[in-house]
């Protein structure tokens, strides 16, 4: 079957868009990748979404304008990788949409919003959308994150020691491919470096490109360890956390104990975190390799940090066990879409904290009507990666 896997996450700066051709081969589900895409948002949208993201106030009538303009260039984005990677053969989308509200309480997560509408996408496509991904396992007693866990406990099973999938988005987020496995949040990885670096720059930079802010600043030890005691890094696995937490005014409160600090040396200090904190995590569940991919990825700053704080444990990249960095997610989008329609469990409930494994999402019809796949009488024990001929 081929999906396309539609994502945009916390950085709020583009749409993903990845295509899979995936087969069931007895207990093994096979994925072939066939390429990605990134298409930004428009300038407009992209800054409206963050406008309107918490601490800030925002009206139902925003929400509804945000929603259907999200939809819609998610729409847009599914169009053109239909035609440009699935030669406009592609069998099912599969959409995370735009997280902009996770409502966490006490450590317990109450409810997750997704925003842009499926039927957008699936009238611009024809094609069935699955979507709404995260909010069955929120009422299964999950975290509703990270749903990429499935994936990353399925691919890197049997690996030797304990491996480590490592996602550096806006939030950082671990997976552990171990005989128990495991996955959590451990805290901001560019959340807090983008919004230091528009705010310092009023607004001329939205990243520090090839961390070349970071390299020329130095660590402020006493910012540092103002922000190393947030209470969240302490808290016991499963947990999840999002720009309702790592926003601006958080880290302005953080500069309001400390002497006047140059801009590089925020962003210096504010990469370190993010090094320190992903380091702390994986050293809490013994890991012997850490395979990381997202955005981050590209921040040689940021992964020269994580390299010294993990002090000995193998750091790679996923792009060197087939699966490429920049669209991981995507892809993982895309096998949670074919495990929905298959009527199997998209969750490892260990991961997420859920009651027990549930199939995820829900399905919007293309123009054909719907017509679902035969469930697979076998779930999945493995993920193998396939190169393309």
């Amino acid at each position: 079957m081929r999906v396309i896997g539609l994502m945009s996450g916390t950085s709020l700066d583009a749409i993903d868009a990845a295509a899979a051709d995936l087969t069931l081969d007895g207990d093994t589900l096979v994925m072939m990748p066939l390429g990605s895409l990134t298409v930004p948002y428009s300038e407009d949208l992209g800054k409206a979404l963050a406008a309107a993201l918490p601490p800030a106030a925002t009206t139902m009538e925003d929400v509804c304008r945000l929603d259907t303009r999200v939809g819609q260039e998610f729409a847009a984005v599914a169009v053109r990788a239909d035609r440009e990677l699935c030669d406009g053969r592609a069998e099912l989308i599969a959409s995370h949409g735009q997280t902009v509200f996770h409502w966490v309480e006490e450590g317990r997560v109450r409810g997750t919003l997704q925003i842009g509408r499926p039927a957008w996408i699936a009238e611009a496509t024809g094609r069935p959308v699955v979507s709404d991904l995260r909010t069955r396992d929120v009422a299964a007693g999950g975290q509703g994150a990270p749903l990429v866990s499935i994936v990353d406990v399925l691919w890197l099973r049997g690996r030797p020691g304990v491996p480590v999938a490592l996602n550096l988005g806006g939030i950082a987020n671990i997976t552990v491919a171990a005989r128990d496995p495991a996955a959590f949040d451990t805290g901001p990885a560019n959340a807090l470096l983008d919004a230091a670096v528009r705010d310092l720059t009023h607004g001329r930079m939205d990243y520090d490109t090839g961390g070349a802010l970071a390299a020329r600043g130095r660590v402020d030890q006493q910012l540092l360890e103002r922000l190393l005691d947030e209470p969240y890094y302490a808290r016991p696995a499963p947990k999840t956390t999002g720009k309702e937490l790592f926003h601006l005014p958080y880290l302005r409160a953080a500069l309001a104990g400390c002497a006047p600090l140059p801009a590089e040396d925020v962003i210096a200090t504010l990469t370190r975190l993010t090094a320190r904190t992903v380091a702390d995590a994986a050293r809490s569940v013994r890991a012997t390799e850490v395979v990381a991919s997202g955005g981050g990825t590209r921040n040689p700053v940021l992964m020269a940090m994580l390299r010294t704080e993990l002090d000995g444990i193998a750091l790679r990249v996923s792009d060197d066990l087939g699966l490429p960095s920049d669209a991981k997610e995507a892809y993982a989008f895309a096998v949670l879409g074919h495990l929905t329609v298959h009527g199997l469990p998209g969750t490892v409930p260990t991961c997420t904290g859920a009651r027990r494994a549930a199939v995820l999402g829900s399905v919007t019809p293309g123009n054909r009507g719907l017509c679902l796949p035969q469930t697979a009488p076998i779930v999945p024990a493995r993920l193998r990666i396939s190169p393309r001929p």
